[in-house]
């Protein structure tokens, strides 16, 4: 008879508890033969596999987990087919991504006018390209509101099953539509219950529908919200503000937090007949006057010298910042703060546009106009906002009152679309485009014939001058995506690539060749776009 001998099969704590300890302080209980020097770490080895084989091949199948509730139905028109292979081509573009690009169109920058063109129709994405498009909006905020509304309701549905998506879900409870404004009961349990996202959300639908329930409902709840919590919802009162939002207002004026403070003190001023607004036009008219005793009328300021506690409650901040005078700091925030219909009178009768040519005493007018200008801005007051631009010939760093290119482009935000452009225009004609670029973002989309032609005649002087076009890369890319595609043809004559000038950089004009070919080739492409959307049949 032959002897068997019992070989000891090692469990699996045993094989981990060796391979942590090593196998020459823990051998196995079945040692291997040993052929070399690697024979029990190869044992151990092996014998993990088959310990894993066996597991495996003894696991019992568990209970199939539940399927999934069907995708909602789109009820809106599919997307036409030619709509949907751009949308495709949109999505896994990647021309761009690391190299440069020569004259080929940049498809991603195309996106959110793609998308916001296929809401405007109100066409529902095909099926097997929301992946992609959740994918997109994941990586860029600034496409998540129109990629989602392209969506539609299976965004949601999918973004229960992909926590890369869980964004979808941050705009609505539970992954569902936000309750109708009219649904009281809905609004309230969802302001009461919901994430703070869902909080927000809510409080902005209800304000732009109906502004005296989101106040009701703001009021509801306010002295239990946390002090962070409280600034974003009082934010949300800019939209509709009105005279009836005064009375909370004033009481947020006592709040324990210094910035809810501060924000509601902005609000209050920004209606101009608020009694906030009228404290703090009576503490401005005392430091700012005409004196008639020179040759010509003259604006004198006499700056606080104190911050009392009366206009801190009312939002001036006491401690300016660092580099910054008290008394001016307290002036800017006094006439900021104060309604530009009190200046008219107190300044002699005179226009907006006539009290900013005044001279003004003591070097003053930097801080004084400079508040004007926020006070226009935070007023919406164009009148006072086209005397402070000035002419578009006017120096670049300021007109006659605005002070920066940044208050232009402040100030331009009040004037309708129209002359917004046409001002943009003037001033670009008269000194190019090295200024432009904050103008330019202020302007409605696609930009006016006027000033379209403005961009581009800029761009073929900065040609002819022999730069590089990489420095106007910035209008050269906001062209591309605001530029009217029927200015398309005016660029026919600027592909050629033109002669080397003596004086100019080495190979500026190929590279300009390039920069309008790419132009050309994204308008022409911007104009497919917009016709491969018009429903088949139309």
């Amino acid at each position: 008879m032959h002897e068997t001998t019992a070989i000891t099969t090692p469990s699996w704590d045993d094989l981990l508890t060796t391979a942590l300890l090593g196998t020459d302080r823990r051998p196995l209980p079945a040692p291997p033969a040993p052929h070399d020097g690697r024979a029990a770490p190869l044992a151990l080895l092996d014998a993990a596999a088959v310990a894993t084989v066996r597991r495996r091949a003894g696991l019992r199948a568990g209970p199939a987990a539940p399927r999934p509730e069907p995708a909602p139905e789109d009820p809106r028109p599919p997307l036409p087919a030619r709509a949907a292979r751009r949308l495709t081509a949109l999505l896994t573009d990647r021309s761009a991504a690391g190299t440069r690009r020569g004259s080929t169109p940049d498809l991603t920058e195309l996106l959110p006018q793609w998308l916001a063109a296929a809401n405007a129709y109100g066409y529902a994405p095909p099926p097997h390209l929301l992946p992609a498009l959740l994918d997109a909006a994941r990586g860029r905020t600034d496409l998540r509101p129109a990629a989602l509304e392209f969506a539609g309701p299976r965004a949601l549905w999918l973004s229960r099953l992909n926590p890369d998506w869980r964004f979808a879900r941050r705009t609505a409870p539970g992954g569902s539509a936000l309750p109708d404004p009219e649904d009281g009961e809905a609004v309230r349990q969802l302001w009461q219950e919901g994430l703070f996202a869902e909080r927000v959300a809510v409080l902005t639908a209800v304000r732009s529908h109906a502004p005296a329930k989101a106040r009701e409902l703001l009021e509801s709840t306010w002295p239990t919200e946390r002090a962070e919590d409280r600034l974003m919802f009082l934010d949300s009162l800019r939209a509709n503000l009105s005279g009836a939002d005064e009375p909370f207002l004033e009481r947020a004026l006592a709040d324990r937090s210094r910035n809810v403070r501060a924000t509601a003190a902005e609000l209050l001023s920004a209606l101009p007949g608020s009694a906030l607004a009228a404290r703090m036009a009576e503490r401005a008219l005392t430091c700012v006057a005409l004196d008639h005793t020179g040759a010509e009328p003259t604006v004198v300021v006499e700056a606080p010298h104190v911050c009392d506690a009366g206009m801190e409650r009312d939002g001036v901040a006491a401690r300016p910042p660092k580099g910054r005078g008290e008394r001016s700091w307290w002036l800017g925030q006094l006439v900021e703060a104060a309604p530009l219909g009190v200046w008219s009178a107190r300044l002699g009768g005179r226009t907006p546009e006539e009290i900013v040519a005044l001279p003004v005493a003591d070097g003053w007018q930097e801080e004084l106009h400079a508040a004007w200008c926020r006070a226009a801005v935070r007023q919406r007051d164009a009148e006072w906002a086209r005397a402070l631009l000035g002419p578009p010939a006017a120096p670049e760093a300021g007109g006659p009152g605005a002070v920066s290119l940044a208050d232009r482009t402040r100030l331009l935000t009040t004037l309708a679309a129209a002359e917004r452009a046409e001002w943009a225009a003037g001033f670009i004609a008269r000194h190019g485009l090295s200024e432009a670029f904050q103008l330019l973002g202020a302007c409605a989309v696609p930009w006016a014939p006027s000033l379209g032609r403005a961009v581009v005649d800029a761009l073929d002087i900065a040609r002819e001058a022999g730069s590089y076009p990489w420095s106007f890369s910035g209008v050269m890319g906001l062209a591309e995506r605001c530029l009217d595609p029927a200015e398309t043809t005016r660029l026919d004559a600027l592909l050629a690539r033109p002669e080397e000038r003596e004086d100019g950089r080495p190979g500026a004009g190929g590279y300009w060749a390039e920069a309008f070919q790419r132009l050309a080739t994204t308008l022409r492409l911007r104009t497919a776009m917009a016709e491969e959307l018009i429903p088949e049949g139309a």
